[in-house]
């Protein structure tokens, strides 16, 4: 609770402190860095470097050379890292997620060439089956089940590959139960210590995923829905009950996902634990914000860096989005 004022008014005026922007900046409480931020990215299997994706304005697919130059660009904007997340093409997809654990794989590939253009700059992989199966769900599915323990089976196979790849960071976002505990077993087991966890720990059955499903390529493949094994959006206590878990399974990061709508969760969850949380700006959050802005609505570039700074202002220690690199070159304007 902050401390009552020293004075009152016509002593104290707050609006003295917002008078220039030098003053204004020199008070401020959260000024989010390109250094909190994390370049969200959609890989392709094929030649074109950049393939558009209708409900994701400025944010397309990129071949495997487009994003080794990625890479790059993200090391000298001082962005951190990368999270890369494939389409792959449909044929490649059955209903065990086979592709998904190919060492030879695109997310293999690509996680090299950017390691080989850009090592200082970290990779995180996405852990789950959902871009890989032809029904769309991230696990095993059965007469219309998921099946929780099989599918940590074939998670644990994909980490490992993808460890071994290369990637710094392994973001398991399927949501079984165990599966963090089950990697991290498996990774100490293959000398990967090394090899950090950031779990999605609270991700919620949301409908801001859809222009995700779009890149990479599950939205007309999904049968049925997610509900049963992502958590349900009017609950709060059970976010905290399942970030507990994965910490005590091994995580060294967790994340909330989406983000903008679950800011509460957000301070929650670092309040109560105390380990570095992110926020997930997911697909749909970043759609809304670019066609708001297109159709004049909002001023572009003030509503992304606001939209940066809430999460930054609620705790999070850094950001999963799409605007990283537009968002850094703001910040370095």
């Amino acid at each position: 609770m902050s401390k009552p004022p020293l004075a009152a008014y016509p002593h104290l005026r707050p609006r003295r402190l917002r008078q220039a922007e030098w003053v204004r900046r020199m008070v401020r409480e959260t000024q989010p860095t390109p250094a909190d931020l994390i370049w969200s990215m959609v890989v392709h299997d094929g030649k074109e470097a950049e393939i558009p994706v209708a409900s994701m304005l400025g944010a397309p697919r990129f071949s495997v050379a487009r994003a080794a130059e990625a890479a790059k660009e993200a090391r000298a904007l001082g962005i951190p890292a990368i999270a890369v997340f494939p389409f792959i093409d449909g044929e490649k997809k059955d209903s065990r997620g086979t592709a998904g654990t190919d060492p030879d794989g695109l997310v293999c590939r690509a996680v090299k060439a950017m390691k080989d253009a850009a090592p200082e700059v970290g990779i995180m992989c996405d852990v789950a089956l959902d871009p890989f199966t032809d029904h769309g769900h991230d696990g095993l599915l059965e007469h219309g089940r998921i099946l929780n323990d099989p599918t940590i089976e074939r998670l644990v196979e994909q980490s490992i590959i993808q460890a071994k790849a290369g990637a710094d960071i392994l973001a398991p976002s399927d949501m079984m139960d165990g599966r963090v505990g089950a990697m991290r077993k498996a990774l100490e087991a293959e000398g990967l210590q090394d090899t950090m966890i950031m779990a999605y720990a609270a991700k919620y059955a949301s409908a801001f995923y859809g222009p995700y499903r779009d890149a990479i390529g599950s939205a007309k493949a999904l049968s049925g829905d997610k509900k049963t094994y992502q958590m349900d959006p009017g609950n709060s206590e059970e976010a905290l009950r399942e970030v507990a878990m994965d910490i005590a399974e091994g995580a060294d990061m967790v994340m909330v996902k989406p983000g903008m709508p679950y800011l509460d969760i957000l301070r929650r969850v670092v309040d109560a634990f105390a380990l570095p949380t992110f926020a997930f700006q997911v697909s749909g959050e970043y759609a809304m914000l670019m066609a708001a802005a297109r159709n004049g609505w909002l001023e572009e570039e003030r509503a992304i860096l606001e939209s940066l700074s809430a999460f930054k202002r609620a705790g999070a220690a850094g950001v999963i989005t799409y605007f990283a690199p537009r968002a850094a070159k703001i910040w370095g304007a």
